[in-house]
């Protein structure tokens, strides 16, 4: 039986067998042709389960109701393929039903099951961090990292990733003397890395750092060749600190020309992709909160939001899609938006229970603020505050979120709610007063 190149036997043929292994590097390092891959691999082999699995999950990462009888089918085929697998290979199929049938704990359980007995899965292993952040576990994401590090070498492929992963959950849990070594380790190992490279901007962000974060990317840029949407999400970053400085001419630029570049390859093969429209409709949240004048450019993500009416998978992308319906004047498609999230509530799922708990309320909000409603979107926030966490995403991406609950308070003049949001954000190592977004609060309301 051949085996993959972390020596786990796979039920294939060497010619399949190989072409895996590079689809697997190709996911891990978010590299543009992954799906090219994995089509080579199952033209070598169309009953390999795993590769069948693999495109089921590929299918899931999209995270739009539309690929999910995509997922299905593939799960399909690949459970027709596993009487001669090894139970590794099936716990990856069930990981994937489990995916399909929004069971995100058994999900997440199968791919921690696995990795106890075959810690160096890299792919269970990514796939665990990267579920873990959407469901905003980031001490779950460092657990996952710490129990298979001491059982993995530098020599085995797919360490660099090893330390990225651990790199960003330890960011996450706001451990960044930590975290930084190991960002930077898992780069000098590949200088393409882009999510150890991704680990560090997040740790120079919150550091205040926006100087050496510039530097960072700009340094690095020439290795992102063959990168996927994940270079938007790099350069929205670059974005963040351009932002600080109060340099707003050049965050409109990155915006236009690199991470919402509606002639990129990658926008046009995937327009509405969940992470492009996060970078995209929170900066120009934050840019209308400096007083900039951003034209038309909510009317692209509106449009783009029209059509998912109904798509909740991404729960932590909702309010983005309404940040833009309501810029927009949209007011009928942003009810039909919130129908759609309650219905998607009802379902039983965890990311449904997630919807109908923490993103209804803030869908709400986002329109009520936007209506210049605000003490009611006050009111609908502070129930949540604390648990905005659960949709998922970075501190610097919830960062959107916390804002607009600070503008409505201070709009609404309540003090003890900006009081209350200036002291949850104290967190951050840059204190409120030398954070833009946050400084004019603070100099207001703290003394």
């Amino acid at each position: 039986m051949p085996h993959d190149l972390h020596g786990l036997p796979i039920t294939t043929s060497p010619e399949a067998a190989q072409a895996s292994d590079r689809t697997v590097l190709a996911y891990l390092k978010y590299k543009v042709d992954a799906p090219e891959h994995l089509k080579r691999t199952l033209a070598a082999d169309p009953e390999f389960a795993l590769a069948h699995c693999l495109k089921g999950y590929f299918a899931m990462l999209s995270y739009k109701q539309a690929n999910v009888a995509v997922a299905a089918e593939a799960a399909k085929v690949a459970r027709a393929h596993v009487a001669q697998a090894t139970p590794r290979e099936r716990a990856h199929v069930d990981a994937l039903e489990a995916w399909i049938a929004g069971d995100l704990e058994r999900m997440i359980a199968v791919w921690e099951a696995i990795l106890a007995e075959h810690p160096a899965d890299v792919l269970a292993l990514r796939l665990a961090h990267f579920n873990n952040f959407w469901l905003g576990r980031p001490h779950e994401m460092a657990a996952s990292v710490a129990r298979v590090l001491p059982k993995w070498g530098r020599e085995l492929p797919g360490y660099g990733t090893l330390l990225s992963c651990r790199a960003f959950a330890l960011e996450e849990c706001g451990d960044y003397a930590g975290a930084e070594p190991a960002g930077r380790a898992a780069v000098e190992i590949d200088p393409a890395d882009v999510w150890g490279t991704h680990a560090v901007a997040h740790i120079m962000e919150m550091q205040g750092r926006h100087a050496e974060g510039i530097a960072w990317l700009d340094q690095l840029e020439r290795h992102w060749v063959g990168a996927n949407n994940l270079l938007h999400h790099l350069w929205w970053h670059r974005a963040l600190y351009h932002l600080e400085r109060g340099e707003h001419a050049e965050v409109l630029a990155l915006y236009d020309r690199r991470f919402r570049d509606l002639s990129s390859p990658l926008t046009k093969a995937q327009p509405d992709l969940y992470i492009d429209v996060q970078n995209a409709a929170s900066m120009l949240f934050r840019l209308e909160r400096r007083g900039v004048d951003v034209g038309d450019r909510w009317n692209e993500i509106a449009d783009k939001a029209e059509a998912r009416i109904g798509d909740c998978l991404s729960a932590f992308t909702l309010p983005h899609w309404m940040m833009a319906l309501a810029a927009t004047g949209r007011e009928d498609t942003a009810r039909r938006m919130l129908d759609g999230m309650h219905a998607f509530a009802g379902n039983g799922t965890t990311t449904g229970r997630i919807v109908g708990d923490i993103a209804v309320p803030i869908c709400q909000a986002v329109l009520a603020h936007r209506r210049g409603e605000a003490a009611r979107a006050v009111s609908l926030i502070r129930p949540v505050l604390d648990d905005m966490h659960r949709l998922g995403a970075s501190h610097a991406q919830q960062d959107v979120l916390e804002q607009l609950f600070l503008d409505a308070a201070m709009k609404a003049d309540s003090a003890d709610d900006v009081r209350r949001l200036l002291a949850r954000v104290a967190r951050h190592p840059v204190p409120p007063h030398g954070r833009v977004g946050y400084a004019e609060a603070a100099k207001i309301y703290l003394h």
